[in-house]
């Protein structure tokens, strides 16, 4: 008789441990049921991963599925699996049905990643076999402290349940009282106990690797009859430790409480024994089929045993024998010093381990096919690093990945970076999901503002509520029906002025942008353009802000066309797929379902089931972490011109979440590629380029840079209206970089500084009608010169004299290796100022081979500046302001626009020197263009 066969006369049923689609498919699962009576078919992660990882076999079908859809890798696993265990368990269901529902069942495990959370075990299982929807399944959940209250409620509920991962004698009773007490709730509120089966999964070669392991440690160093005794132990403890969980199962099944369980018609919870293929060659190939069978049993058995227990096995009714043979080796083992529960609750740790590994592995897979098969509807990433750098981004990787640290990210657990408050700013994580189901909403009101025939939309707001929109009008452009989407985010009353000479009042459409409310510009331009607009203007405004924020008052009272609420759990620069960024997006006739339709994607490709090494955003966040512990944290963002403003976006997210604590990521935005010579050993270089953009002078400058050693990513974006994927991906590595810095990148400690100092000036100019007066340390034609007494001091040490040119030579002059020199302007943001800037930094960097930055305030104020101010004193700061030619009153405040940058430049400056920073001021009386002139070639002679 086939020795498979016959263990059945001995009342132990034989399960297939091995599961893929095309076993299945081409029969050969049905064969094995009928030539050697296979009862049943276990699956874990391992065996996933190799079936769906390790071949070709599933590509159709995640194609096809994604064809359908696109979905979280999970869920592609998830489908897949499902799909095979359903196809296993009719293959076999003619076994349960001939076996009245006592055999002929297939498992599938709940995510490894639940093996310490009880609530989500449950969860997981209830909806697993809800999916699976057959009823002889059986859902593995894991014999750990958490599972076991999960296998008591999940068996009260009628859940046909497998518990693996039980190595000990202990841990078993456990699982065999929590399937009582189970079943006993379940029949007390009415169930079939019947219909209820459960087995428990007790591993056993484990155990004698890892016992063998520590005896042959001690027998190395023992002699005589010690050593004998210990031998003799080698390869018994397994199979006794089974022996004696055995017995224990045999003791409760005669008690009287089970009696009565029986005589309902409650199923015996069968002892299954794991892990039987043999791993010590030493040992017999089927040692763990034949010394384990008994009646009311399981043996799980990978392919390879089976053949071999076919061809070679003698079965017999071996379970009860040597009962006091096995407790003699397992008090033996005792009496050597080595601890079998110690052995068994390391292996539970390590099978946790190693399910997860399995797991991580198999999503891995999932995630690589999902990408190949998606294409470019995923912007495409590439991330070349230095040997050194690349070294531990593989070794952080690999941390966050055994750590499971993406998934603690998107749990909103503090622990991540500082274990402060960054839990409560998490929201950007899920609001695609949330917005795309409320999208209706911004297709209505696009449909409004188009019936409205509006000219012009202008987004009134700071930082995170303008930079998102920005990117939006210079990537979209105008769309043909909608309004011009235009940005006001500065209080230069030349700016202003400009904008609204640009636009027909009676036409526009002002979106009044604020969080808090309580921000000085927006309210600023609020009540100038809401004067200006007229009596009906209020028809002609709407507000982005959060619920119950000063600006949601003032719009209420007057009248606002339509009040749009953000997420309070979403800070500003992380805002742009909100309402702060999609209320804009609607208004200028972008696609918005469009929009998060792609963006979607990316939160996919970077979610919690993407482990780190195919996740894009993780892999970005750690590569820049890493690079900025090498010392290069200088990031030059370069793109493409029609996605270009991207690099505005992405500055302010970097800055302001990474500079602080005396540590930062500087972004460098509108900084042009040179040759690799201009640059210090600080940088990293990220390109992002529109799919279809021909740049040869920048693929050869990008090519010669990494040639020469420099870090470059390059982000191929596939269309326009794909750039929401970059918002996202960025977001996702800036968090991550926070974390491998150490910071807090959720909160912007040193931006409030610079506010109060503000606030003291305007305070001041209300009470006296003037700010208060300073003192220039020089001055040279129409050009003025300030400073602190400490940067005065120290700069005529250096040869600053009367001119111009000897202050900016000796400040130039303080610029070291990995320093930085930032140009703020508090002027008009024009074409012609930004050239001018734009020449000044360009000399510095090509003369002193450092990093430049460009920024023009207060709009830098909302961005870059916590970095300048909380980062490291790495920074050489000039400032340029000058005279208002014309200022702009605002209407109801004694200050004006002028005013108001004036004080913000001053308390910008001030805060600067008081965190002893190298600063110096130009002031520019009369004609700017022409003092701008005068300071490009006071640089350009300081730095010959």
């Amino acid at each position: 008789m086939n020795p498979v066969k016959a263990l059945t006369t001995y009342g132990q049923a034989i399960w297939l441990d091995f599961l893929a689609r095309g076993f299945i498919a081409n029969g050969e699962l049905k064969a094995l049921v009928d030539s050697d009576g296979v009862r049943g078919v276990t699956s874990n992660p391992s065996i996933f991963e190799k079936a769906i990882g390790g071949s070709d076999e599933y590509d159709g079908a995640v194609s096809a599925l994604l064809k359908e859809r696109d979905r979280p890798v999970a869920d592609l696993y998830e489908a897949l699996a499902v799909e095979d265990i359903q196809r296993a368990a009719d293959a076999l269901h003619s076994v349960y049905d001939e076996l009245k529902g006592t055999d002929g069942y297939v498992s599938l495990e709940v995510s490894p990643y639940l093996a310490r959370d009880t609530e989500g075990t449950i969860a997981e299982a209830q909806r697993l076999w809800k999916d699976v929807g057959r009823a002889n399944l059986m859902v593995k959940v894991p014999g750990t402290r958490e599972g076991v209250p999960a296998i008591r409620a999940l068996i009260s509920q009628g859940i046909s349940i497998n518990v693996t991962l039980l190595f000990s004698q202990k841990m078993y009773a456990e699982v065999l009282e929590a399937y009582i007490s189970g079943l006993e709730t379940f029949i007390a509120g009415g169930g079939d106990p019947k219909r209820i089966a459960s087995v428990a999964s007790f591993f056993v070669s484990r155990i004698d690797t890892a016992v063998d392991t520590q005896l042959d440690g001690k027998i190395a160093a023992a002699s005589g009859d010690e050593k004998a005794k210990l031998e003799a132990l080698k390869g018994k403890v397994a199979i006794a430790n089974a022996k004696l969980a055995y017995q224990h199962y045999l003791k409760v099944i005669g008690s009287e409480r089970w009696k009565k369980l029986a005589a309902k018609g409650a199923q015996v919870q069968r002892l299954l024994w794991a892990s039987t293929g043999t791993k010590n060659k030493a040992y017999s190939d089927v040692l763990y089929v034949e010394e384990l069978i008994g009646r009311d049993t399981v043996n799980t058995v990978p392919p390879a045993t089976l053949d071999a227990f076919r061809d070679h096995g003698k079965p017999r009714d071996s379970l009860e024998e040597n009962i006091a043979d096995a407790e003699h080796v397992l008090a033996g083992l005792a009496k050597s010093g080595i601890s079998l529960d110690a052995i068994t609750e390391a292996l539970v740790d390590d099978g946790v381990k190693l399910f997860a590994e399995a797991f991580d592995k198999l999503l891995g897979a999932v995630a690589q096919k999902r990408a190949a098969i998606l294409g470019s509807r995923i912007n495409a990433q590439t991330i070349k690093l230095t040997t050194e750098i690349e070294k531990d981004a593989r070794t952080l990787s690999e941390r966050w990945r055994a750590d499971g640290t993406i998934r603690a990210l998107w749990q909103r657990d503090s622990s991540v970076w500082t274990g402060a408050d960054e839990s409560k700013w998490l929201g950007w994580l899920d609001v695609v999901a949330r917005e795309q189901s409320d999208s209706a909403r911004y297709v209505a009101f696009s449909g409004w503002v188009k019936s409205k025939n509006f000219s012009d939309v202008v987004v009134l707001g700071m930082g995170g509520s303008s930079l998102g929109p920005e990117v939006l009008a210079e990537t979209y452009g105008q769309i043909d029906g909608f309004p011009k989407l235009r940005i006001v985010d500065s209080t230069d009353p030349a700016q202003v002025r400009r904008t609204e000479a640009a636009i027909n009042l009676d036409r526009t459409l002002f979106i009044v942008s604020s969080k808090s409310g309580g921000t000085t510009e927006p309210n600023a331009l609020m009540e100038y353009f809401f004067i200006r607009a007229g009596a009906k203007a209020a028809e002609r405004f709407i507000a982005v802000t959060d619920p119950g924020s000063s600006l949601e008052k003032v719009a209420t009272a007057r009248g606002f066309a339509q009040i749009f609420h953000g997420e309070p759990t979403i800070g500003g620069r992380y805002s742009v797929l909100s309402p702060f960024g999609l209320v804009p997006a609607a208004a200028a006739g972008i696609d918005v379902a469009e929009f998060l339709g792609l963006a979607a994607a990316m939160v996919r490709s970077c979610g919690p089931d993407v482990p780190p090494a195919e996740n894009p955003g993780v892999q970005l966040g750690l590569a820049l972490g890493a690079a900025a512990k090498h010392g290069r944290d200088k990031l030059t963002l370069t793109g493409s011109k029609r996605i270009a403003d991207f690099g505005a976006w992405a500055e302010q997210l970097i800055a302001e979440s990474t500079g602080k604590n005396g540590k930062a990521l500087i972004p460098l935005e509108g900084e042009p590629l040179g040759k690799p010579e201009v640059y210090g050993a600080d940088r990293v270089f990220i390109d992002l380029r529109l799919k279809d953009d021909s740049d040869n002078a920048r693929d050869t400058a990008l090519a010669a840079l990494e040639a020469a050693g420099h870090p470059v990513v390059r982000i191929t974006v596939t269309s326009p209206a794909h750039i929401g994927q970059e918002f996202f991906r960025f977001e996702i590595a800036t968090a991550v970089a926070g974390a491998v810095m150490g910071i807090n990148p959720f909160d912007q400690p040193d931006v409030e500084a610079a506010k109060i100092k503000t606030r003291e000036l305007t305070s001041a100019f209300e009470i006296s009608g003037a700010l208060p007066t300073e003192t220039a340390v020089a001055a040279d034609r129409t050009i003025a010169i300030y400073t602190d007494t400490a940067n005065a001091d120290a700069l005529r040490k250096s040869g600053a004299g009367s001119d111009l040119v000897s202050w900016l030579k000796a400040h130039l002059a303080r610029i070291k290796a990995n320093d930085y020199v930032a140009t703020l302007a508090y002027l008009d943001r024009s074409e012609a100022n930004i050239a001018a800037i734009q020449a000044i930094r360009m000399a510095i960097r090509d003369s002193k081979h450092v990093a430049t930055c460009v920024g023009f305030g207060p709009r830098f104020l909302h961005s870059t500046g916590q970095a300048y101010k909380g980062g490291p004193n790495n920074g050489v700061f000039l400032q340029i302001t000058a005279d208002n030619a014309a200022d702009l009153d605002v209407p109801g405040q004694k200050t004006s626009f002028g005013v108001i940058e004036a004080a913000q430049s001053r308390g910008d400056f001030d805060v600067l020197t008081e965190r002893g920073r190298r600063a110096l001021r130009l002031h520019i009386t009369g004609d700017v263009a022409k003092g701008l002139a005068i300071i490009g070639a006071a640089v350009q002679g300081a730095l010959k």
